[in-house]
């Protein structure tokens, strides 16, 4: 075991892959993964899809005949997306049963343009679950407010759910509290629990992209303000997810969520995204080794993924100095910065990263598909 990655385990924290490619699976990439860093799932997105589809020739001989079918750009997406997710699923097969169905998942988002449309939301991932046929997928579903009541219907159909997107403490909690009452909707109809899951993704390293140039210019104007600014750059995102680890704790240690445990419900565990370090003067490994802790997901980039095999340093850190993260959060306020209005910008600008790739995906495949259409 001196492989960091596996160590992880040890601690009760789950490493997924945030990337999908086709190559990567059917070279034995990923099965190696699964086999040597136990790796135990995989998340996707549109970006990722973008970089796999527009920026390879893998799909090719794929999209020529759906487009001399007639297929549509849309179309031609989710018949590669639901291959990709299926081929990946079924090497995570044994994960997820080994691990009793709490990993092995791979993740599929419904389109970025739904983010806002709870009506739509539940219609295409209905459809993308009945298409992907897989017991260990996940549909990723944005936590925006819109998202909430279609997590919950998801849920109470017993869809797995990856909610993503997820930046704001308050948000989180509702999201947890939408996942309950889907459960609770199926034990009030006598439906089983045990092979319902979901994961709460919780996005860390653009918080501090959004709020350390803030705390900078706090920093440079000097006075008393400046010195708690100094203590507070790059603290923020690890600090927001050790708060949203306490309401999780809260959450899935209530007494109405013990009640959903013991018909075999599992706790929708939390989940690090954006974990790779954008800002250069941090460890590269920043948002993984602060976080790792019982019953939660890290999902990394393959860059953060070598990084943490060559050089990590595995212990249960999540825990530690909880009162300074919530005292650190508090103190915000003092240096002029609002955290809700600092996450409410961060959704939005979320939703806005995911559309721009998946259009010029869009983009992209209406042009393959009109050479596929006339190849010969």
């Amino acid at each position: 075991m001196n492989n960091p990655l596996k160590n992880i385990q040890s601690f009760g924290q789950s490493i997924w892959l945030d990337y999908i490619r086709r190559s990567f699976t059917a070279n034995g990439g990923l099965k190696k993964m699964i086999d040597e860093d136990g790796l135990r799932g995989v998340t996707s997105n549109p970006a990722i899809f973008e970089e796999a589809i527009a920026r390879s020739d893998d799909y090719w001989e794929t999209i020529r005949p759906l487009a001399q079918s007639g297929k549509s750009s849309e179309e031609i997406f989710l018949a590669l997306a639901v291959e990709d997710v299926q081929q990946a699923a079924d090497l995570f097969k044994g994960v997820y049963e080994s691990t009793n169905a709490l990993d092995g998942y791979v993740s599929l988002e419904v389109s970025p343009s739904l983010a806002l449309d709870t009506e739509g939301t539940l219609t295409e991932a209905r459809s993308s679950w009945k298409l992907l046929d897989r017991p260990n997928v996940m549909i990723k579903v944005p936590g925006t407010t819109e998202g909430l009541p279609a997590i919950e219907g998801l849920i109470s159909d017993g869809i797995n759910v990856n909610v993503t997107l997820l930046f704001g403490l308050e948000r989180y909690r509702q999201v947890a509290e939408a996942y309950i009452a889907g459960l609770e909707k199926r034990a009030q109809r006598g439906e089983p629990l045990d092979r319902v899951a979901s994961v709460a993704s919780f996005f860390l390293s653009r918080i501090d992209s959004l709020v350390d140039p803030m705390l900078e210019k706090v920093m440079a104007a000097g006075g008393p303000k400046a010195d708690l600014a100094k203590t507070l750059r790059g603290q923020v995102a690890v600090d927001s997810a050790k708060k949203a680890y306490q309401i999780y704790q809260e959450v899935f240690g209530s007494d109405r969520f013990k009640a959903l445990a013991a018909k075999g419900a599992k706790p929708q565990r939390l989940l690090w995204a954006s974990t790779s370090t954008k800002n250069k003067d941090y460890s590269d490994v920043k948002y993984v080794e602060a976080l790792i802790g019982p019953d939660t997901v890290n999902t990394v980039p393959m860059e953060t993924l070598d990084a943490y095999r060559d050089h990590g340093q595995p212990a249960n850190r999540l825990q530690d100095d909880m009162a300074g993260a919530v005292q650190r959060l508090g103190q915000l306020q003092e240096v002029g910065i609002s955290l809700d209005a600092v996450t409410r910008q961060l959704e939005e600008e979320g939703i806005q990263k995911f559309i721009k790739p998946f259009n010029s995906l869009m983009s992209v495949l209406e042009a393959k598909r009109k050479e596929g259409a006339v190849a010969v």
